[in-house]
């Protein structure tokens, strides 16, 4: 609690530099606690400038343990150095105080829409632009640390300013009033901001309010401390921020679409929000392939997905498959596969974010991808959380397909988690098989061999396969956008750039779950490697990709055949010769010395 007013003992010097009491319009304990409020919510702003750098740059760069350990540690160091600076403001802590505030609203007002526009017009040029964002999130990080470190010694001494007291007091009044607004900010970000307004706007009115309360404060409570100039440069200085946040939050929704438009293409159409992740369609229509990406993620391309999924799905099915198990897979596509198979009597799809189920019934160009799969009655989905529902799930399945992200995003690191492998082996039926994809083995072959591990560290014996996939399509620009990050998604509730708006529909093009962006791939189950990829590497046989390949792995509790189900119609493009050619060249990838499972405790997933 904050304590009572304590007086100095007598005869005591001014501390902290204070030169005499302030002429307050209100009596000293009004004024006293207005200054407190004045740090309860410049406290509260300041934390959500540090959240939404953390949720931003975690969706635009991706690996949001990355990008929250960049922001917070280079944010705290200039906490530092923004304290040390602002003793030569104490001689004028009201004018100085009110100036760092306009400073503060404006910075990290403005944030989100410069990292936004950064990484969505100059992504893609290549060179050094394509570090652009990271540069920026420093940038920003440090300015708005530098403002946020200069607050505190100005407030002690403008509180001092009102009446003495023992510093001991003063400061812990103060530390109690910014950690109970750090509270409040850093509950608002996740529970009323982002959801109701999204990253744009709502660092716009944090920094609206942050103006307000800071200007309020000086203006009102201080402006005998001032000079006439010295008020009317405050005042102005305000109002001046005050319009370009104003009209930034009028522009926002234009911006975001043009935003949109560079990054995707101009033939934009919004979907139904999701609060769980940003969906965006192109193509599918004059030719133009389906794409679907998933927070800036390549999920699927239309040129090839349709190997991506032949081999996911088909080699699984080879045995009893009555009954299938999907985790994620929202876009019907697995699904679509599955039900290829005569004998199958139910499938359930377990997808994370309901908005992609309902995209892939309701997109012509998508339901016309997967064939309708969610009219089918044998198709039933669950939108929950994927280790939850196979921990909570007492059911047994002959098949359990992972069609999931890439385990190097941080978000998707548990479903490649030997705990989570532990729990899909309990819900296999006798002679159940589990398929997994994980990655590619000629770009990535640690990440791969380590998902191996993990499964064979859960007590399932495995069969790691890869296969080749055709050129991508992707141009330079698109691929530059969503190939140049580093790792993840902000995962359930990872944080939208957008103003409010939902998914994104553009539109057509479609291939594997989305890559870290740091891999520098475009992702997803379009080839690996496409356009500006890392992930281009030496050639699968039997591919006849140039070196393009998605990896997977079979496991069973006993040794499971990688063969094709002769029951069912022939894939179009895989054959038996080219998946045992294919298998043997990603054996050839193999460690010489396996490395180590990857747990929840100690994840082993880097990229």
């Amino acid at each position: 609690m904050i304590e009572p007013h304590a007086p100095a003992p007598p005869g005591a010097p001014p501390p902290w530099g204070v030169q005499g009491q302030a002429r307050l319009p209100v009596r000293p304990g009004v004024g006293r606690f207005l200054v407190l409020a004045g740090v309860f919510v410049c406290a509260a702003c300041g934390l959500v400038y540090e959240l939404e750098l953390v949720a931003l740059a975690s969706y635009l760069i991706g690996d949001s343990v990355t990008q929250a350990s960049v922001v917070l540690s280079v944010m705290v160091f200039a906490m530092g150095v923004g304290s040390l600076l602002a003793k030569r403001l104490r001689p004028c802590a009201a004018a100085g105080f009110g100036a760092v505030e306009a400073a503060l609203a404006l910075a990290g007002g403005c944030s989100a829409m410069a990292l936004y526009a950064v990484f969505a017009w100059t992504g893609g040029w290549g060179g050094p632009w394509a570090e652009g964002p990271r540069s920026l999130l420093v940038v920003f990080s440090l300015t708005i640390g530098l403002l946020i470190g200069a607050e505190v010694p100005l407030l002690m001494e403008l509180i001092q300013r009102i009446r003495r007291q023992d510093p001991g007091g003063a400061v812990a009044d103060l530390f109690a009033a910014d950690y109970v607004g750090a509270l409040f900010g850093g509950l608002a970000f996740p529970f009323l901001l982002l959801p109701l307004l999204g990253q744009l706007t709502g660092a716009l009115l944090t920094g609206t309010v942050n103006v307000i309360a800071g200007g309020a404060l000086v203006l009102g409570l201080f402006r005998n401390d001032l000079t006439r100039r010295a008020r009317w440069t405050l005042l102005v200085a305000n109002v001046v921020v005050l319009g370009l946040l104003a009209s930034a939050a009028l522009l926002v929704d234009d911006f975001e679409r043009a935003a949109r438009h560079a990054l995707y293409g101009a033939d934009a159409r919004v979907a139904p929000h999701s609060g769980v992740q940003e969906a965006v369609l192109t193509g599918g229509s004059r030719g133009r392939p389906l794409r679907f990406f998933l927070d800036g993620r390549l999920r699927f391309s239309g040129r090839d997905e349709r190997r991506y999924h032949e081999a996911l799905v088909h080699p699984a099915m080879n045995g009893p498959h009555a009954r299938v198990l999907i985790l994620g897979g929202g876009d019907g596509l697995a699904a679509r596969e599955v039900l290829r198979h005569p004998g199958v009597r139910r499938v359930d799809v377990v997808e994370p974010d309901a908005e992609v189920v309902l995209l892939a019934r309701r997109d012509p160009a998508l339901s016309a991808l997967n064939r309708h799969v969610y009219d089918d009655p044998r198709v039933h989905v669950v939108t929950a959380d994927p280790f939850g529902r196979v921990r909570a799930t007492r059911s047994t399945y002959d098949v359990v397909v992972a069609d999931l992200p890439d385990p190097c995003v941080t978000a998707a690191t548990k479903l490649y988690s030997q705990e989570f492998y532990g729990l899909v082996r309990r819900v296999l039926a006798p002679g159940g098989r589990l398929v997994v994809h994980a990655g590619t083995p000629a770009g990535r072959r640690r990440t791969f061999w380590t998902v191996d591990a993990t499964i064979r560290a859960a007590g399932l014996v495995t069969r790691p396969y890869a296969v080749g996939g055709r050129d991508s399509g992707l141009t330079g620009r698109t691929a530059g956008h969503r190939a140049g990050g580093a790792g993840e998604a902000p995962g359930a509730g990872v944080a939208r750039p957008a103003g409010g708006a939902g998914a994104v529909v553009t539109g057509g093009s479609a291939g594997g779950p989305g890559a870290p962006r740091d891999a520098g791939s475009a992702g997803g189950r379009e080839a690996p490697g496409g356009a500006g990829s890392a992930r281009s590497a030496r050639p699968v046989a039997g591919g006849g990709s140039g070196g393009r390949d998605w990896g997977f792995v079979l496991a069973s509790r006993t040794s499971v055949p990688l063969r094709l189900d002769p029951s069912c119609p022939r894939p179009r493009t895989l054959t038996q010769a080219a998946l045992t050619a294919d298998a043997r060249a990603a054996l050839r990838t193999r460690p010489h010395r396996p490395p180590p499972p990857s747990t929840l405790v100690h994840p082993r997933y880097t990229g």
